[in-house]
């Protein structure tokens, strides 16, 4: 018997209703149809599954976790709260089985772009199984998360919990790295984020709307033994450094940077609150650190904004969006002042966004047949103004890079050479031993 038959259940009385969290109404004010605000995340297994022993187990997991197994109240114009309630059941079939063919792949990332699972029926989120064309080409699982309601590493969870059920071995987490807990001081070598941040310089977009994706497979950078900089301080330099020789190359006078950056403080254990938990921070650029030139001291002082930033007390989006959300008026007139604020907020947006997932704290082991998983990508949601993210994780000592645009701003060609000048930028991230 694994650890997770050992976890006792939580009863779930209905209707049990939970009003949105602050990350929860800002993003529902601010839909869009054009561009979904959608999570994907694509998990790639050696073997093959049985279909009914996998959906049992897929079940089995969201009863798990019973705060997944939501949907979105209906509420009067007066209603001063959206809620979620808890269903105790799913009210779909979250899991589909995609028919094997050259394209199945390619279409279930188009669906986890361009299709969010509806906020009002339980569970808010959808699970593709897409098969190999071939005897050995394995199994993909294609997560589509509606990010109003959850966020990448909460559905993370619960496909390790399935995982579990599935293959019958134990998906403890690894244990995270140590990290003080104590408030640091601001670096005094950080820019200044008052100005108006840089904005990626459109390429070559198509008539399409919606979002583009890339994914590729990269090994991870080098760091000597004992320097005081992470991989994620190597990605944050390479992202920045991404986007700045891009902007040149299209013409764009240097500017500042910002790049938001989620953190992640909760455990990873089979009791992990399930929602959008993680906080945004902004990491700041000067023009002139973005010139290619002295990266290994670039990287340390990012090394040590980071650290401050992650270490600073704050509301997941800011002390503006806590007052934003107060429930002293209609939700719905609250909405309208959300957007109108998002709308002129928007010369300040940040220049981009890096989402680390980090190393897979999960073996992702479906047990005999189906096997253990050997790359996990996951892509943001890239709306305009910021219109490009990059989302890492590591699995099997590689890292997997997910590059996520608007078509607006971006096209597929512009898509690969973003990709190219990334893998340039992460490797002169590196220092020799």
């Amino acid at each position: 018997m694994t650890a997770l038959e050992h976890r006792a259940e939580d009863p779930v009385r209905r209707p049990v209703r939970i009003p949105f969290p602050v990350v929860d109404e800002v993003a529902r004010h601010c839909l869009q149809e054009a561009e979904p605000e959608t999570v994907h995340i694509e998990v790639h297994l050696p073997g093959a599954l049985d279909p009914s022993r996998l959906r049992e187990a897929f079940t089995r997991a969201l009863h798990l976790h019973p705060r997944i197994l939501m949907r979105e109240a209906p509420v009067p114009w007066y209603g001063r709260r959206y809620t979620w309630e808890l269903t105790g059941d799913p009210e779909i079939e979250a899991i589909t089985f995609a028919p094997p063919g050259p394209d199945a792949l390619r279409e279930a990332r188009a669906r986890a772009l361009a299709q969010a699972p509806p906020l009002t029926l339980s569970p808010p989120i959808r699970l593709e199984v897409v098969p190999g064309t071939g005897e050995d080409d394995g199994t993909v699982l294609v997560l589509t998360v509606n990010h109003t309601a959850l966020d990448g590493p909460a559905c993370l969870r619960i496909l390790a919990t399935a995982a579990e059920l599935y293959g019958g071995r134990d998906h403890s987490p690894t244990a995270p790295p140590v990290r003080p807990a104590e408030t640091l001081p601001r670096p005094p070598d950080t820019p200044s984020t008052w100005a108006p941040p840089a904005r990626v310089a459109p390429g070559s977009p198509g008539a399409a709307p919606g979002n583009g994706l890339l994914v590729t497979e990269l090994p991870l950078p080098r760091r000597p033994k004992g320097v005081p900089y992470t991989v994620n301080d190597q990605l944050m330099v390479a992202t920045a450094l991404t986007v700045a020789h891009w902007n040149r190359e299209h013409g764009a006078r240097p500017r500042p940077m910002r790049i938001t950056m989620p953190v992640d403080d909760r455990p990873r254990d089979a009791g992990m609150p399930i929602g959008n938990g993680t906080r945004l921070v902004e990491v700041p650029f000067s023009p002139d650190e973005l010139t290619g030139t002295g990266l290994p001291a670039l990287v340390r002082r990012t090394a040590r904004r980071t650290r401050a930033l992650k270490s600073l007390p704050r509301p997941q989006l800011g002390h503006g969006a806590a007052l934003l959300t107060a429930p002293v008026v209609p939700v719905a007139w609250r909405g309208t002042v959300t957007r109108a604020l998002r709308r002129a907020a928007t010369p300040w947006t940040s220049t981009t966004l890096l989402s680390n997932i980090g190393r897979i704290p999960y073996p992702m082991d479906f047990g005999e047949g189906a096997g253990r998983a050997h790359a996990v990508w996951f892509s943001a949601p890239a709306r305009m103004p910021r219109g490009l993210t990059f989302t890492t994780a590591s699995t099997a000592g590689r890292l997997h890079l997910a590059l996520r645009w608007s078509r607006a701003l971006l096209g597929e060609d512009d898509g690969a050479r973003l990709r190219d000048l990334f893998e340039h930028c992460l490797h002169a991230t590196e220092e020799a031993p």
